[in-house]
């Protein structure tokens, strides 16, 4: 089932409005703005956010709101606004589309399926998966639990290749073939680096995804699932 998540002005604000939304096939909940916008986010895990906006929020606000979303997740955001406030939307948000009161829950659902849709069919043409953590090789971006990782070119590299091949050993030799090509002059101590920093980023005491051999090299664990 979907998932939507409504940032509301005030706790309980749109609750109804949140009980009509589920009734059209969603798992929607409400929360309050809060400081912590990215923790809320990561722990609800939605597919789409919508943004309430009344009198008292204007389009800066709104603005922030929905960076700190796409920051937390690359998630479409919706915002909702009285139609009087419509003015004051502004050509510059970065949302991806808007409703005017009063609301419509069905129209909710309607737009928030096709956003979604557009989302997931636009987001990559292919996805590696493996425990939370998500690499999208059209984007060339990683991240862990729904939060943006970044890493260096060769980190990207580096992982890209081994979480294709999940369960396949590499030496560091013919890592260094593959990731830094075979006239790099640098000895292979250079993967041993670039793998601890690797590690250091998208691993913790409920992940580990790179998986050491000894004498031998590296390889990633076997779960990874690519997806088309």
């Amino acid at each position: 089932m979907l998932r939507l998540l409504i940032i509301a002005q005030e706790s309980g604000g749109l609750d109804g409005l949140s009980a009509q939304i589920a009734k059209n096939g969603f798992a929607c909940s409400s929360v309050p703005y809060s400081d912590e916008l990215e923790e809320t986010i990561i722990a609800h895990r939605p597919d789409l956010v919508l943004v309430e906006m009344d009198g008292r929020a204007f389009a800066a606000e709104i603005e922030a709101i929905v960076q700190g979303v796409k920051k937390a997740r690359r998630l479409p955001v919706m915002v909702l606004l009285p139609e009087g406030l419509l003015k004051d939307l502004g050509g510059q948000l970065t949302i991806d589309d808007f409703v005017t009161s009063p609301y419509d829950p069905r129209e909710i659902a309607l737009r928030a399926r096709r956003l979604i849709h557009r989302a997931k069919n636009g987001a990559s043409g292919e996805l590696i998966e493996c425990d939370g953590l998500v690499i999208d090789l059209a984007r060339c971006e990683v991240s862990l639990e729904g939060r943006m990782v970044e890493l260096t070119f060769k980190e990207y590299e580096l992982l890209k290749l081994l979480a294709a091949n999940s369960g396949r050993v590499y030496s560091r030799e013919a890592l260094l073939d593959q990731v830094w090509g075979y006239d790099y002059y640098g000895g292979d101590r250079t993967v041993d680096v670039h793998v601890r920093r690797l590690r250091s980023k998208i691993e913790d005491a409920g992940h580990t995804f790179i998986e050491t051999v000894r004498n031998v090299g590296y390889r990633f664990k076997k779960t990874t699932q690519a997806l088309q």
